[in-house]
């Protein structure tokens, strides 16, 4: 069904050049009504709209937007969207624009005026598919009240299940290994035996034993060398095991970060090099694009290493195999950022507002779980979180980590701060 304001506009440029001056002001009058019940509708929405130009200057807004971000009437229009939303990525929206094609971008962040609250903004290229820019429309929505709703139902309702079941799990792994790593210690010394050439001395009842031991031939030092190094490898992946189990447990008992000053760089790095074979099995190239001379940044390493787990196993879960896995780094003037780019098939439009609901998975084996926690330790650090997908060419989750904790805004000329 053909929208029928487009349809009027069609009949008006067709007949516009035959229009006299009495037609012409009925067109005007009509298009003036359109204007008011348009202005009307948009204002009574709840979510705030912003309609911004290719320059990045504010064309239009409504009044949920002045409620929400704190802005006077008179001034917003034609003001930069950097100054009103300086924690948007405008640089990064606009280029998205510009490549043209079907894409949905969504962000969200923590804004701190005219009080804090967290936002979700929806960007759509207002010349649809279309190669360039010709601005984009800003959909912002308060899911303040929404989130806490969320997180406390997570905390009431299922934590005490959740925890159950990896006491259950902690177990049930804790168990063999334990005892794989006592066997191991068992090995470790049988070899140090064999190093000796002769085994130890044994009671009479083993005997028998003893001299059948004897017989055997003595390992060379390089056999020896081999199941030493063999034996490392096992210890490590033991050691390795015990850590995936506590970060599981660690995932469901939420701990506040432990901040101190490190490299992005450097927990990209660890955490390729954990999941390097599991890359290798699937074919995966790894293209790293990690900025020199990148500015520690106040984060707790552990924590980071698991995001970056959970980002990079979805990346590689989202690709066949051959697919290409990016990550990049980089620093702006008040922070520092990494990107997880995949080439798998993308999230589709009517997924990508709940992939970050609890329990919700697109995976026939997924808990569910793993971008909620992403989330939250984001969060915890006070950082954000930006997604942009695109169908049948990938998807990229980008963390943002701040250099230093956000100095407060302060109010300009003129400005009450009495709105919303």
């Amino acid at each position: 069904m053909a929208n029928p304001n487009s349809s009027f506009l069609d009949k008006v440029l067709y007949r516009i050049g035959r229009l006299d001056k009495e037609g012409l002001q009925t067109v005007i009058q009509r298009l003036a009504r359109e204007r008011r019940f348009l202005e009307t509708l948009f204002n009574a929405i709840e979510d705030g709209v912003l309609v911004v130009d290719e320059t990045g200057r504010v064309l239009y807004f409504n009044q949920a937007v002045t409620r929400l971000l704190g802005l006077q009437t008179r001034d917003a229009e034609g003001q930069l969207i950097t100054a009103i939303l300086p924690e948007l990525d405008w640089a990064q929206l606009l280029a998205s624009d510009s490549s043209g094609g079907q894409r949905i971008m969504r962000h969200e962040f923590e804004v701190s005026y005219p009080r804090p609250r967290y936002l979700s903004v929806y960007a759509a290229p207002l010349d649809g598919d279309a190669e360039g820019s010709s601005g984009l429309a800003l959909i912002i929505h308060d899911a303040t009240e929404a989130r806490r709703k969320t997180f406390a139902a997570i905390e009431t309702e299922r934590i005490q299940a959740l925890t159950l079941l990896a006491a259950s799990v902690a177990h049930e792994i804790g168990n063999p290994l334990n005892a794989l790593d006592i066997h191991v210690q068992l090995m470790e010394r049988e070899i140090k035996k064999l190093r000796q050439g002769a085994p130890e001395a044994a009671p009479k009842k083993f005997e028998r034993r003893r001299k059948e031991e004897a017989r055997l031939p003595v390992l060379s030092e390089e056999a020896l060398q081999r199941l030493e190094r063999f034996l490392g490898v096992a210890k490590g992946e033991i050691v390795r095991l015990d850590y995936i189990v506590r970060q599981f447990l660690e995932a469901i008992r939420p701990s506040p970060p432990k901040l101190a000053p490190a490299n992005l760089n450097d927990a990209v790095r660890e955490t390729v090099d954990l999941l390097r074979p599991e890359i290798e099995n699937r074919g995966i190239a790894v293209h790293e694009k990690l900025v020199r001379h990148l500015a520690d940044s106040p984060f707790d390493a552990g924590q980071m290493k698991q995001v970056l787990v959970n980002l990079i196993k979805n990346a590689l879960q989202a690709m066949t195999r051959g697919g290409i896995l990016t990550l990049e780094t980089g620093q702006t003037s008040e922070g520092v950022w990494v990107k997880v780019s995949d080439t798998g098939g993308g999230i589709p439009e009517d997924q990508i507002n709940r992939i970050f609901e609890p329990f919700y998975t697109t995976k026939k084996k997924g808990s569910g779980l793993g971008l909620m926690i992403v989330q939250r330790i984001v969060r915890d650090h006070g950082g954000r979180i930006e997604l942009e997908s695109r169908l049948k060419q990938g998807t990229t989750f980008r963390i943002w980590l701040p250099l230093h904790e956000p100095a407060p805004r302060l109010l300009g000329q003129g400005e009450t701060g009495t709105n919303g």
